[in-house]
C-alpha cells in the first residue's frame, strides 16, 4: 500500500484532489475505488451512496471543515464537504448530519464543489504512482 494515498475528485465538470487519512475507514475506501454514485447536495456537502464496508469508529464527527472527506456506514456513504469563507471571518464549521467518519481531505479549493447540481455523477480514483 502506497505511503500516501491519492485520489482524483470529479463531479459535474469540477475536478479536485484529495489525500487519504491512515486508519481503517481510509484504508476501506482506498480498496473501493474507484466509487461512483449520484450526488445528493446538502448545504455545504455532496454526497452520494458508496457501497464501501467498514466498523464505524466512534465517536463520528458532527462538525466538520471544508475540504473534509466523511463516510457514514448508513447513507448516503461518502460525504465531499465544502463551504465558503467570508474575507477576515473565520470558517465556520458545517454541521455533518448524520455524523461522520472522516476519510481524508481536499488538497485544493473545495468551495468549487457549490457548483455541482443534484443527481449529477460524482467519481473517486485512485491517483498511482
Amino acid at each position: 500500500m502506497p505511503s500516501e494515498r491519492a485520489i482524483r475528485i470529479e463531479a459535474d465538470g469540477v475536478r479536485l484532489y484529495a489525500i487519504l487519512t491512515d486508519g481503517p475507514v481510509a484504508a476501506a475506501i482506498w480498496e473501493a475505488l474507484p466509487l461512483e454514485g449520484r450526488a445528493r447536495i446538502r448545504p455545504g456537502e455532496v454526497a452520494f451512496d458508496a457501497a464501501v464496508r467498514c466498523e464505524p469508529i466512534l465517536p463520528a464527527r458532527g462538525e466538520v471543515k471544508s475540504g473534509d472527506l466523511g463516510w457514514r456506514a448508513e447513507g448516503p456513504g461518502v460525504a465531499l464537504f465544502h463551504a465558503a469563507a467570508l474575507p477576515g471571518v473565520p470558517p465556520r464549521p458545517i454541521l455533518a448530519a448524520p455524523p461522520v467518519q472522516l476519510f481524508g481531505r481536499i488538497t485544493g479549493d473545495a468551495t468549487r464543489l457549490a457548483r455541482v447540481r443534484d443527481g449529477a455523477r460524482v467519481r473517486l480514483t485512485a491517483l498511482e504512482g
